[in-house]
């Protein structure tokens, strides 16, 4: 069945004004899309607009109307992201702690998603084109959602496919190993039942400050500009 609700494409970058601060004013109800990959009929998926409920953040963070110079959503208050250790698709253990002193952007996807996964790996690469030399100031995680899907070769292929060799980490494991961080970052990861090929999954790019607390929250459909502006304050803080 087809989701009715329609996704409003994400605003560029507002205008910064006196100080740096951006001025743009976010009604709390805009905040509450863009949670989860749905699959439907045809093999693809949209993303989802929620009803009132608010989406679950990691680390008990609320978000917040943009602001203190950055073009993300807040996470307030930023506190401590929470763990990661996985192998990435080379067989490599990635801790999330070893990146302390960069800015790290942390999302969940899986090779065979049809759109957003896709959508969201390539406007990082944007993002990173775009920083230039500071690209070396910000660590790109992906963390799967997929454990039966998403192995090695086919990780290597999706990174290839969208010139993120080298610059995503792409972390994978088993079922259990995956649900874990899944459970610590609050994010969920079904397989839809009619359609098993597809996975149902939160759909954001999480901004983490070099002193590794999760301080911006961007969603699936996030402009390029808006990451490339934020990275170096995230990797200031």
């Amino acid at each position: 069945m087809a989701v009715a609700s329609e996704a409003q494409p994400s605003p560029g970058p507002p205008t910064p004004g006196e100080g740096g601060q951006a001025q743009r004013a976010i009604s709390p109800k805009l905040l509450l899309p863009l949670l989860l990959v749905l699959g439907v009929a045809g093999g693809a998926s949209v993303v989802l607009l929620r009803g009132p409920a608010k989406p679950t953040l990691p680390a008990g963070a609320q978000q917040s109307a943009p602001g203190q110079g950055f073009y993300g959503t807040l996470a307030l208050p930023a506190k401590p992201a929470p763990e990661i250790q996985l192998d990435n698709y080379l067989g490599q253990a990635v801790n999330l702690k070893q990146y302390r002193g960069k800015a790290v952007l942390v999302t969940f996807l899986y090779t065979s998603c049809p759109d957003i996964c896709p959508l969201i790996a390539s406007n990082l690469r944007v993002a990173l084109n775009l920083l230039g030399h500071r690209a070396a100031d910000v660590q790109v995680i992906a963390v799967s959602v997929d454990p039966r899907g998403d192995t090695p070769a086919a990780v290597a292929r999706f990174l290839k496919a969208h010139e993120m060799l080298g610059r995503m980490q792409y972390l994978i494991g088993s079922q259990a190993q995956l649900a874990r961080t899944w459970a610590a970052w609050s994010v969920g990861a079904t397989r839809e039942g009619g359609q098993p090929q597809l996975v149902a999954h939160s759909a954001l790019v999480y901004g983490i400050t070099a002193s590794g607390r999760v301080k911006t929250i961007y969603p699936a459909t996030f402009e390029p500009s808006q990451i490339a502006h934020d990275v170096p304050r995230l990797a200031a803080q």
